[in-house]
């Protein structure tokens, strides 16, 4: 029996997987494209995607180690008699303060010296130093420099929550950055990596020459899994799976080519016996994103279906942050599909997958209503009620949910002062389960609220707040569910009517459609 190779989770050292005998994607093919079609760019991808294994593969490659790319793509396109000195700047640990930041930057360029041999005349200030290190580097070994720069933004993003070191931050690496275009002639290649991309005037400023391959669909899959990938390389760790069921759990990761997998869940779900759980999620909660919807009051139900312009979700500045490039950028929203509107690209962003949708709207659902111990018996009602056509007990479940929203989350949270707080509650609700929603549902009579599938049985929702009840005449005046029938469904339409004073559903009329 042939022993499977072993699953590298955590591993980023490109050497370390090919000498111990871990599984591999070979991304060759890529970056041989990468170097021989450029020298300067940016890519960014959410964390655990790979990027430091990408910036690991290409150290090693221009540093000549032929013997870990045997049997790759590249083993016989490559000049392995030519190698070249890599300047590798990885950020680790966490900075919070100016001090640390620059104390950072000093022990990353120092760990540079080290390695190559070279020592700068003052290595306080940094800008000097790396500059010396990219000239010396040049002259010592005879060859042009390659600049590898992990996670650029780390000292920004870190900060996100503290503005003024945030852009303090921004001003050191401002600092470091500009010398890679003043030292163009002693430059081989320069790749920056990291999870954001703020506005090239406000960190590149001075870098512009910077190829931006984000959402390049050349390179959609230099990081993460292709479905091809484990179909091959993970066929048999993955044999006895539901495929399907990994693929909608999983997959959907949208960078304008092929979508691909996040490896980290795709590795932790091997290991764990094929257990379908929030692997990547876990890793970090996005509680600096829940306060910008706090702050915004924004319409949850709107994330299932966002239209944003290639602008917007492109970059975005300190002084102005914005959640929906926030949210695609961190891997919440991927790109469902894209539109020519004249001359403007738009994209509908969406949730990737069921991991995505389900534990982000259960963890807003946590600061939408204070609810902890009782959100998972709510939970399990509301969805033994939808799946089995039981609408009344729908009903009694949505009314014993708000009514036991604590007095405090309502004075305390600006969010539960706006008209769609109710609509957000019901969706994130809905969505936490892993259903089939459609929010904001289109009909050549207007826009559905709310649509919800599950089994044989389809739901459209109309919500109103203050109103005079009128939700479920809207339904049936605009003939809403009428693009439904004939499919062979169940259809109940249902109008939820909402009392800000009472805080709770003042009308709640249903009937079959």
């Amino acid at each position: 029996m042939t022993r499977l190779a072993k699953l590298p989770i955590g591993i980023q050292t490109f050497s370390e997987i090919r000498q111990e005998g871990y599984a591999y994607i070979d991304k060759t093919p890529l970056i041989h494209k990468l170097i021989d079609e450029g020298k300067y760019y940016f890519l960014a991808r959410p964390r655990r995607f790979g990027k430091s294994l990408l910036v690991s593969t290409l150290q090693a490659l221009f540093e000549g180690r032929k013997e870990l790319f045997a049997g790759l793509y590249i083993e016989d396109k490559w000049d392995w008699q030519t190698t070249y000195p890599v300047i590798k700047i990885s950020f680790g640990g966490v900075a919070r303060s100016l001090e640390d930041m620059k104390q950072d930057v000093v022990n990353i360029l120092e760990e540079n010296q080290r390695r190559l041999g070279l020592s700068c005349k003052n290595p306080q200030d940094i800008g000097g130093c790396f500059k010396q290190l990219i000239w010396d580097a040049h002259q010592k070994y005879g060859q042009r420099v390659v600049v590898l720069v992990d996670e650029y933004d780390k000292l920004i993003v870190d900060n996100l929550d503290q503005p003024e070191v945030a852009k303090e931050g921004r001003e050191v690496l401002k600092d470091l950055y500009s010398i890679i275009k003043d030292s163009d002639e002693y430059i081989k290649f320069a790749l920056l990596t990291g999870v954001s991309k703020f506005s090239k005037v406000s960190v590149f400023s001075g870098l512009n020459n910077l190829k931006d391959i984000t959402l390049d669909s050349r390179y959609a899959t230099l990081c993460g899994y292709t479905q091809h990938d484990l179909e091959t390389v993970f066929a048999e760790h993955l044999r006895g799976a539901d495929m399907e069921q990994v693929r909608q759990w999983y997959n959907g990761y949208n960078f304008l080519g092929d979508r691909v997998y996040n490896p980290f869940d795709i590795l932790l779900f091997i290991d764990s016996g094929q257990l379908f759980k929030n692997y990547w999620f876990a890793t970090g909660t996005p509680t600096f994103l829940i306060k910008l919807i706090q702050k915004n009051n924004y319409y949850i139900p709107k994330l299932d279906n966002l239209r944003v312009s290639r602008a917007l979700i492109d970059s975005y500045d300190i002084e102005d942050i914005e959640l929906e490039p926030l949210l695609f950028q961190a891997g919440y929203l991927t790109i469902d599909r894209q539109e020519n509107v004249g001359a403007v690209t738009m994209y509908i962003l969406g949730f990737p997958n069921l991991e995505t949708r389900y534990s982000f709207n259960d963890f807003v659902l946590s600061y939408l209503t204070g609810q902890d111990a009782e959100k998972a018996e709510f939970q399990t009602s509301i969805y033994n009620a939808l799946s089995s056509g039981d609408v009344p007990g729908f009903k009694q479940t949505l009314i014993s949910l708000f009514a036991s929203i604590p007095y405090n989350n309502y004075v305390n949270n600006t969010i539960g002062s706006y008209e769609g707080y109710y609509a957000s509650v019901v969706y994130a609700y809905l969505a936490s389960l892993g259903l089939d929603l459609t929010a904001e549902d289109a009909t050549s009579k207007g826009r559905i609220d709310l649509t919800v599938r599950l089994g044989n049985s389809l739901y459209v929702i109309e919500f109103k707040v203050d109103g005079e009840g009128r939700a479920l005449e809207q339904i049936k005046a605009r003939n809403y569910h009428g693009k439904f029938q004939g499919a062979g469904k169940d259809i109940y339409l249902i109008g939820i009517d909402f009392d800000s004073t009472q805080r709770n559903i003042a009308r709640f009329e249903w009937e079959k459609g």
